[in-house]
């Protein structure tokens, strides 16, 4: 069977992939697994959070998105992120300008977090024609201190901050200007550009963490907010209700999913966060979150019944949720447009 682009299909991660994890140390309080995004290792009275992303579909900033999307991860765990480590690969048209520039971004990116660069490595790799650079982020926390995206709770409810397809609408504006320029004002362009200054969500998760009232936490990467959703139902156990009307997008994701066709809501969503809060709570957490100036909204509610998964349509309908093959981002880079 021939693999689409993007996350491989679960049963594969379940069936494969699980199933060849070397030797079990009891440091591992919390090894692979679907839905969560970062390891946990217990060492003394200290966890350490990791997280390894690589960045694949993107050309333009690279090196930034790199640390941010990795620091991301360790945020959800409720962690501040505070060491990167990366491998960068570079085609063979590669100059020593495109390996000044990636490391700039980074350099800039984990300046701006607050995290320090303590390793990695760097090649031309044969077979690419476009560079790949994967990251690995951690963080430390006191013993046990931390959130997964598997603790949500019957009743809780389900936070957006944001907006959707924020990381898709900027690869694409960037990556495919040329393309959408024939049908989309520069001005729009030029603000979904913009769209990466919104890809960290470190501040809202530890603003989220500090108000008091989260259970778990967890960005929709691949596969946008549909595939998020999914994906913290799956590591919860749980069912879901989503109000579609509750959901924001903004008009220049609007315009750029139209002109490809795809479905922001299963567009590349990180610099959103997902946050499952105590229903007494998740009020006080929003009004936090928008003193920040950071977009917050309960777009839904988590369930008991693990087959319920279903999003009330703006007419008022219900219809199940609907589960990302693949993510659209990949749809939209291979579409050839006239």
């Amino acid at each position: 069977m021939k693999l689409s682009l993007g996350k491989i299909p679960i049963n594969i991660l379940k069936e494969v992939v699980f199933k060849h994890l070397g030797m079990q140390r009891e440091e591992v309080v919390l090894g692979p697994t679907a839905g969560f995004d970062g390891a946990v290792i217990d060492v003394s009275d200290k966890s350490l959070i990791v997280s390894m992303d690589p960045i694949t579909g993107a050309i333009e900033r690279i090196g930034w998105l790199a640390v941010n999307i990795n620091a991301n991860d360790v945020a959800t765990f409720g962690v501040e992120p505070e060491f990167f480590s990366s491998c960068i690969l570079l085609p063979e048209s590669a100059d020593r300008k495109s390996v000044e520039t990636i490391c700039i971004q980074m350099d800039k990116a984990a300046k701006d977090l607050g995290m320090a660069i303590v390793g990695g490595h760097c090649e031309v790799t044969p077979g690419i024609t476009n560079p790949i650079v994967i990251g690995c982020a951690m963080g430390i926390t006191e013993k046990g201190n931390y959130v997964t995206a598997g603790e949500a709770e019957p009743r809780d409810k389900l936070i957006l901050t944001k907006s959707v397809g924020i990381e898709g609408t900027a690869i694409l504006a960037s990556d495919m200007e040329q393309q959408l320029k024939k049908a989309i004002e520069i001005s729009v362009l030029e603000k979904a550009k913009g769209f990466f200054n919104q890809i960290s969500v470190v501040k809202e998760a530890m603003t989220a963490i500090k108000t008091g009232g989260v259970n778990a936490m967890h960005d929709p990467t691949e596969g946008g907010i549909f595939g998020g959703i999914h994906e913290m139902v799956d590591a919860s156990n749980l069912g879901v209700k989503v109000l579609e009307e509750k959901i924001r997008v903004q008009f220049e994701t609007i315009k750029i999913c139209e002109f490809f066709k795809i479905d922001p809501l299963q567009l590349i969503s990180s610099g959103a966060l997902l946050i499952s809060a105590k229903p007494e709570l998740a009020e006080k957490i929003a009004k936090h979150l928008e003193e920040e100036r950071i977009h917050a909204s309960v777009i839904g509610e988590f369930c008991e019944n693990p087959h319920m998964r279903i999003m009330i349509k703006r007419n008022g309908k219900a219809q199940n949720l609907r589960k990302p093959l693949s993510d659209h981002l990949w749809l939209a880079l291979s579409k050839k447009v006239v």
